[in-house]
């Protein structure tokens, strides 16, 4: 536990009792402060109240006199599109609101890092898509490299939850727009922005607010280092606002849309050939088309993120080689899930929007495409250009049929339920087909979770295949 620091004695109201709530309260009350936790839901203060924490009821009244602050967690709305109650009245009473990102950041080097021989870096990882399995895939490289390292935030264990830091660890964390947005307190030593696509538009007020959430990870003290993926409009103004000039190699621009050329340090992945360049040389290189893992330009970009950290952190193109060749993938994102009369299984449900999916859509050829949910602002015509690899979709969700129409000239088939879409790809893949559950839509219409859906995919082909 990274207990909490700057409260000592004072009164501070946390507001979301789940995973990261708790690990807050727990944090607070290790650095001595008095943590008073609430949550709209009786099931979450039931739990809260088991494990020994103070329940104190936002809504009341006088619920903020005496608190020095309100910690959220980053579920909870706290501008678009509608203020939760509870943080707009500590708006008003002039609560200082935060989160427990900006609570790790500044209670992390709190400890007795002088006498280190080498402190503790932290590697943040934020952008539309790709950051937990380039987070993931940091993570592994270090282990693989005998370096000590531990993975949290939006993947793992809560960022308070994680073992005090020793000489020379690196802690590796996936940050959301929704950790980001709020943080009063954003200090990495690595910041990486792996792209942006258009999500969560409802919670930030439009693409200007997304972006601004994601872009505050490198605004907010600025990281010693940056790596920015620059091939949407959004990165390449990152980059640009970073750099102190052409030749600045505090910031490593990566590219899978494109040959990088230039003076800064440059990372590219061209035809399945990842490159390194700096100074306008060549320094390193990678063959990523037999990392079975890594399949598809998507992945090599989460490759390119991953190798450029693992360099700013000192090991060597080869090392970072040998750990892609080992790393597992995470589920639901690519998962090949089984392999069979030479038809793949595979699962994509964390791809949950347009872009995610098409990236999956490009990564194979012959698909039977399992897709459909609840639909997100935007359409599906960014789809367009995977659409040729697809053989046939069989269409999930309670508004399969309309979902089913805005394929357009894609053979669908309206199954409504991954039962159904799983027997009836089943029935008609042939050998070097891939039937891919890749949904470009929400789970919440049927299922609680991505994770769900990917697991009830997972159980219907492998009971088929048994």
């Amino acid at each position: 536990m990274i207990p909490v620091h700057g409260y000592e004695g004072e009164k501070v109201a946390v507001l979301g009792l789940g995973r990261s709530g708790l690990a807050t309260a727990r944090a607070l009350e290790a650095g001595g402060a008095i943590p008073l936790c609430w949550d709209d839901g009786a099931e979450a203060r039931a739990r809260a109240e088991a494990a020994g924490l103070t329940l104190h009821d936002l809504g009341r009244r006088e619920a903020f006199e005496g608190v020095a602050a309100l910690i959220t967690s980053p579920g909870i709305p706290h501008l678009y599109p509608e203020t939760n109650k509870h943080i707009a009245r500590a708006y008003k009473a002039g609560i200082p609101v935060d989160n427990d990102i900006g609570l790790f950041f500044r209670s992390l080097g709190s400890g007795a890092w002088d006498e280190m021989d080498q402190p503790p870096r932290v590697v943040a990882v934020t952008g539309s898509n790709g950051k937990s399995t380039t987070s993931a895939l940091i993570h592994h490289i270090l282990k693989v490299a005998g370096k000590p390292a531990q993975l949290a935030g939006n993947i793992g264990r809560g960022v308070l939850d994680i073992e005090p830091p020793i000489d020379g660890e690196v802690i590796v964390l996936e940050l959301s727009s929704y950790q980001t947005d709020l943080a009063r307190a954003l200090t990495p030593d690595v910041a990486v922005f792996t792209n942006l696509s258009p999500d969560h538009l409802d919670r930030h007020g439009g693409p200007g607010g997304y972006f601004a959430a994601k872009r505050r990870l490198f605004a907010e003290g600025g990281p010693d280092r940056a790596v920015v993926g620059v091939d949407e409009p959004e990165g390449l103004f990152l980059a640009g606002q970073l750099a102190m000039g052409p030749g600045d190699d505090r910031v490593i621009r990566v590219s899978v849309d494109e040959k990088l050329t230039g003076p800064g340090w440059l990372v590219y992945a061209r035809k399945g050939f990842l490159s390194e360049t700096r100074k306008g040389k060549q320094v390193g290189s990678i063959d990523l088309r037999s990392i079975a893992s890594l399949p598809g330009t998507h992945n090599h970009q989460n490759a390119c993120c991953a190798y450029a950290v693992c360099r700013t952190l000192g090991l060597s193109p080869k090392v970072i080689e040998q750990a892609f060749h080992s790393f597992a993938g995470l589920p639901h994102r690519s998962q090949l899930v089984a392999e069979a009369a030479g038809v793949r299984y595979v699962n994509d449900s964390k791809a949950t929007n347009v872009d995610a999916a098409l990236m999956a859509l490009l990564a194979f050829r012959n698909i039977r495409w399992i897709v459909g949910g609840l639909q997100k602002e935007g359409g599906l015509s960014g789809l367009a250009e995977g659409l040729p690899n697809v053989a046939k979709a069989y269409v999930i969700g309670r508004e399969a049929e309309a979902f089913a129409r805005d394929l357009g000239a894609v053979e669908a088939q309206v199954c409504t339920t991954m039962e159904a879409a799983v027997a009836a790809a089943m029935a008609d893949a042939q050998s070097g087909d891939t039937v891919l559950l890749a949904p470009a839509a929400a789970s919440f219409d049927q299922y609680d979770s991505f994770e769900k859906r990917g697991e009830d995919f997972i159980a219907r082909v492998k009971a088929a295949l048994d």
